[in-house]
């Protein structure tokens, strides 16, 4: 049996080298695809998930439309080539479960009955997994909503809070996922400030379960910044591609 691995070092910071409270680099992009009506990709350190959106289109087969709205579907799925031992293509419980949690999120958001008997197709795919793949995913799926211009009341902005050796950390590493004692994934609506996923996994006591939620309420205030920037960027370039 290998030996758990070291996650903080003596000087206080985690093993990448960052403090507890901080986020991993975050790179956002969004309008990637040309072919999807709205796209995203969103990189949590060397996380990246990449999302694609088609519709609001005529629900196919007709039997799954709903008359007073639109349906979600929702599908995330981890690469083959995402994870360091080759994964199966085929969708795993895990995979189905989260594609699950993560439609439950976007359609707190998602103002569905301005489609009616439509379909609206969100496809998430992890193209490398080091932790934070559900966050990442959820965000990246948010933007690529709003990228294929669906009216939502907010967008969703993904984070996890883990605890290693006792501490709470900021945006889980896969290492800090594997060996740590808990994990707390996290979708917040930033403007209304709407928690719209939560899971935990582990144990926490209330003081720090209060201590992890405040954290990622900032982190996601930082990631939502990101995401700001790029969505300007995205609608600048526009903007200038019609002069």
């Amino acid at each position: 049996m290998s030996e758990k691995p070291v996650l903080l070092r003596e000087d206080g910071l985690r093993v990448d080298g960052r403090r507890p409270d901080e986020l991993r680099p975050v790179r956002i992009a969004i309008g990637v695809l040309k072919n999807a009506n709205g796209s995203a990709l969103v990189e949590y350190g060397n996380t990246k998930a990449l999302a694609a959106v088609y519709g609001p289109r005529e629900a196919m087969p007709k039997h799954i439309s709903l008359p007073d709205r639109a349906v979600l579907r929702v599908r995330y799925h981890m690469a083959p080539f995402s994870t360091s031992e080759r994964k199966s293509p085929a969708p795993s419980r895990r995979e189905i479960e989260l594609s699950k949690v993560i439609r439950e999120a976007l359609e707190s958001v998602v103002f569905t009955t301005q489609y009616p008997r439509a379909s609206i197709d969100v496809f998430i795919e992890i193209l490398q997994a080091d932790g934070g793949t559900r966050t990442a995913g959820l965000t990246a799926a948010s933007l690529a909503l709003a990228d294929a211009g669906i009216p939502m009341k907010d967008l969703v902005i993904g984070v996890a809070v883990g605890k290693v050796g006792g501490v709470l950390v900021l945006d889980i590493n896969e290492l800090e996922d594997e060996y740590g004692e808990a994990d707390l994934p996290v979708g917040i609506a930033p403007n209304t400030n709407e928690i719209v996923l939560l899971q935990l996994n582990g144990v926490l006591t209330p003081e720090e379960f209060k201590q992890a939620m405040e954290m990622a309420f900032k982190g996601v205030e930082q990631i939502y910044k990101v995401a700001k920037e790029a969505m300007y960027r995205k609608y600048l370039k526009m903007l200038e591609e019609v002069k």
